[in-house]
């Protein structure tokens, strides 16, 4: 049973939202960040990522930082830019990348679902970056970056969304980056119902990407069940704010990697200790993956396809033949000796929006030695591994496009 609840969102105005909405905060960095916002007050960085309104040199986790954030969302509510709506509803909000749409149901999953794994998660999570996140909710007192959920296809959901969208749309703004974000409010209570009807009896929610943002949603919402004699279940900061689609509508990217060097090997002889894991094959121009273990390499200023062995692809565990698994197990491991991708500094991660140009230009630039590109993981292999209560390795999955912040928000009280 999964629950998807109705609430009163503060939403910008119609006329606002394509200020409001934002990246989400983890996508940029502070530097990144500040330059987006040039000539954009309205943008909701200045909540999600806040250190862009003080001294450049300020701590990211000083407490400043996260009372700007809770001072610049109030400010949006006192302008009248956000504003809350008259009673609980659910939303549709519709995401258009390269002539592609994919539609979520805007909703509060359940806290106590995260803890019991109803939800399910398939990333570790690293404390500092949970703490960051519990902090920001804790001043803010809100969810103001979506979750971005998953679920198996339902028609039933499909057809509800279909006629849902069928109207014309409250908001509809095309971002700088091309990306079209629109929303419909879903305040007719008999549809609302039967949409939690209809999730109530699906078995799981997937968390397809915002880890650490659901994992402080956890953290805060159990403190303040325990801090509240008086808990009854209903309290607002007993869910979060979730975005839900179903899984044949997502985009995966390819994650791809970047290594310094060759690890004292030379290219023959690296290219020597490939055989038996991995044919190579040198192409002209750059390559188009289309089956699983299938990797570009590039080197020396030259693309080649990179093949897995046979046996590596069907090893019975779900986490070990990702093509992500295997290049780490079979060559990153073994053959250039990194053996954490999370802390050797020897490697970067490269996600596929950005490009086979930008694999090229690291190598060609010296900075680093070798790329490899990926053929992108799969929603039902996230979702089998999940399933599994497994852990993917890091840096499996680039979902795109990322849910914007800023769109709807949800209090905790």
């Amino acid at each position: 049973m999964s629950t998807v609840r109705p609430f009163k969102a503060f939403r910008p105005k119609p006329e606002y939202a394509g200020e409001v909405a934002a990246k989400p905060y983890d996508v940029l960095n502070s530097d990144e960040a500040r330059v987006e916002v040039k000539g954009h007050p309205l943008s909701f960085l200045h909540i999600g990522k806040p250190e862009i309104d003080l001294d450049p040199g300020i701590d990211l986790h000083d407490s400043k930082v996260y009372a700007k954030g809770k001072e610049n969302l109030r400010n949006l509510i006192d302008q009248k830019v956000l504003v809350e709506d008259p009673e609980p509803y659910l939303y549709v909000y519709a995401q258009t990348m390269e002539g592609r749409t994919q539609y979520g149901i805007v909703g509060c999953a359940s806290v106590e679902e995260y803890w019991n794994d109803t939800i399910k998660k398939h990333e570790l999570t690293r404390k500092d970056k949970e703490e960051d996140r519990c902090n920001h909710v804790r001043v803010t007192n809100s969810h103001s970056g979506p979750i971005f959920l998953t679920y198996p296809d339902n028609a039933e959901i499909n057809a509800i969304v279909a006629k849902v969208v069928s109207a014309p749309p409250e908001n509809d703004h095309v971002a700088a980056d091309g990306i079209r974000h629109q929303s419909w409010v879903v305040n007719d209570k008999s549809t609302i119902l039967k949409l939690q009807q209809l999730f109530a009896a699906t078995p799981h929610l997937y968390v397809a990407d915002g880890h650490h943002r659901s994992a402080a949603a956890g953290i805060v919402g159990r403190e303040r069940k325990l801090a509240n004699p008086k808990h009854r279940g209903d309290e607002e900061y007993n869910f979060f704010l979730a975005v839900c689609f179903p899984a044949s509508q997502l985009r995966i990217l390819d994650y791809n990697r970047v290594v310094k060097d060759l690890n004292g090997l030379s290219t023959r002889e690296f290219v020597d200790k490939l055989k038996g894991k991995f044919s190579v094959q040198p192409i002209q121009g750059r390559p188009r993956l289309s089956n699983k273990g299938e990797f570009g390499l590039y080197l020396d200023g030259k693309w080649h396809i990179m093949t897995a062995a046979e046996s590596l692809l069907k090893d019975n565990d779900p986490v070990e033949r990702l093509d992500v698994a295997i290049l780490q197990n079979h060559l990153l491991d073994p053959i250039l000796g990194i053996k954490d991708p999370r802390t050797d500094k020897r490697v970067d991660f490269v996600g596929g929006i950005r490009g086979m140009g930008e694999l090229e230009k690291r190598v060609d630039s010296g900075q680093m030695k070798v790329a490899f590109s990926m053929f992108p993981t799969s929603v039902h292999e996230l979702i089998a591994i999940a399933d599994a209560g497994k852990i993917m390795p890091p840096k499996s999955t680039w979902f795109e496009p990322k849910l914007r912040d800023g769109l709807f928000v949800h209090f905790l009280d």
